[in-house]
């Protein structure tokens, strides 16, 4: 009897497959709570962390002669911030939500091309070596 109520329980009713639709739980209970609108700020808020992700990746590099613990500190700063929102997207995506993986697909693409496009353009100008 206990295994019914269970089953019927809508946080236990987690998804094992791919699927579309609103109807998710990602990051949060209750979140987007079956509402289109809040179904659509979770994709963006994914979209945007793995944004985010991509872009703490290339860290800009240390000037000469910095203080080797403080520049370890400024490093192990972007790599905290890096990390969680990685981890943040993975777990979101294991939502099996369809919407949300393909945003999580397409803001780290976004976020790569973004920060290969300032590498590049840097060394075209000279900036970098």
């Amino acid at each position: 009897m206990e295994n019914m109520a269970m089953n019927n329980d809508d946080s236990m009713n987690m998804k094992q497959s791919f699927y579309w639709g609103k109807d998710a739980i990602i990051l949060f209970p209750n979140w987007p709570n079956h509402s289109v609108g809040m179904y659509i700020l979770a994709v963006f808020v994914v979209f945007l962390l793995a944004i985010l992700c991509e872009l703490l990746s290339n860290q800009p590099p240390l000037k000469r002669g910095t203080n080797p613990v403080h520049g370890s500190i400024y490093k192990a700063g972007f790599y905290f911030f890096r990390i969680g929102f990685t981890y943040l997207v993975m777990l979101a995506v294991m939502s099996f939500n369809v919407g949300i993986f393909i945003a999580a697909i397409v803001g780290h693409t976004l976020g790569f091309f973004i920060s290969k496009y300032r590498d590049i353009d840097q060394q075209a100008k000279g900036l970098i070596n």
